[in-house]
């Protein structure tokens, strides 16, 4: 009997240290995303598909340079081809293009406030879908915080006089990426190698175009632009790795509960640094979701203190 108990404790704690493993990956990839507007600023003069395009190309070649030097090809080739793992990654690809041509967009338009918002809604969508779709449990008092955030936007909604759509196709965009990862079966650097690489050929061939026709920034504008064009298969692999592994490690509530980290950077660069609108309504508007995201945030957070497995006293102790 005694030897059971040790074998499930040791389970346990195996489980305990790979979820904060996961912890520090999502916490890791959430910081580098809410500083992302700095980088995407430095290119405010390069066209948005310009953008997504060479992040994509130079993401692409990143990721499979790493699986080919580490000699992972075959064992690459032999988990992606076929044709439901090949469909799988194709929407999530489509997802995260969308995602990212948005953003960047957003952010070099003059939207980081309002970017912000849609990953501060992203987490309770997170929730959701955890709930419909792989039947993750929701506790009573994980309702509160969803509902607050449905009154936040409908609030923003009518002081803006539209719908927060640049908020909301990021939120959803993303959650819906978050779930397709959670679900997917490679591991992270193949999924990822995957993903850009369906999305190489079109993007490969857009850039192709804009240089033929003398309007691609890549080696025409400057060796400044060139490096940062390039680097951004750097930055944005690196944040993307650690969101996968961190989504098969830990839950998506869990992925929820952290992702208020990069909005909160996000909200504060918008706002403190490049001098962006903020108004009174706005500050009400936020306030709500912010509300609602601290009621999540301390529930989750003593929900997750519970499970943390009690230590077997040591021989001689008691």
């Amino acid at each position: 009997m005694g030897v059971y108990f040790i074998l499930d404790f040791e389970m346990n704690r195996i489980n305990y240290y790979m979820k904060n493993k996961g912890i520090w990956f999502a916490a890791g990839a959430y910081i580098i995303w809410g500083l992302f507007p700095i980088y995407w600023k430095q290119l405010h003069n390069v066209p948005a598909l310009q953008l997504v395009g060479n992040r994509i190309v130079w993401s692409f070649l990143l990721l499979f340079g790493i699986v080919f030097f580490t000699k992972q090809f075959q064992s690459f080739k032999a988990e992606a081809f076929s044709w439901r793992v090949i469909g799988m990654y194709s929407i999530a690809a489509v997802l995260i293009g969308v995602n990212w041509l948005t953003y960047v967009w957003a952010v070099n338009a003059g939207f980081i406030v309002e970017t912000s918002l849609g990953y501060y809604i992203n987490p309770l969508l997170s929730v959701l879908l955890g709930v419909i779709f792989l039947r993750e449990r929701l506790r009573p008092m994980q309702w509160l915080p969803i509902g607050l955030a449905t009154l936040g936007v409908a609030y923003l909604t009518v002081i803006y006089g539209r719908l927060p759509w640049i908020a909301l196709v990021l939120a959803f965009s993303f959650a819906l990426y978050g779930l397709v990862k959670k679900t997917a079966p490679l591991g992270s650097l193949h999924g990822l190698t995957l993903e850009t690489g369906i999305l190489f050929l079109p993007a490969f061939l857009f850039l192709l175009f804009a240089q033929k026709s003398g309007n691609g920034a890549l080696f025409n504008d400057g060796t400044r632009t060139t490096v940062l064009l390039m680097g951004a298969g750097v930055v944005t692999a690196i944040p993307l790795l650690l969101f996968a592994s961190a989504a098969k490690l830990i839950t998506l509530t869990m992925i929820g509960l952290m992702q208020f980290i990069a909005p909160t950077i996000q909200f504060l660069i918008g706002v403190y640094i490049y001098k962006e609108p903020f108004s009174h309504n706005q500050l009400i508007g936020f306030s709500i979701v912010w509300l609602a995201l601290i009621i999540f945030w301390v529930e989750g957070f003593y929900a997750n203190l519970k499970s943390i497995p009690e230590p077997i006293p040591e021989l001689g102790e008691g």
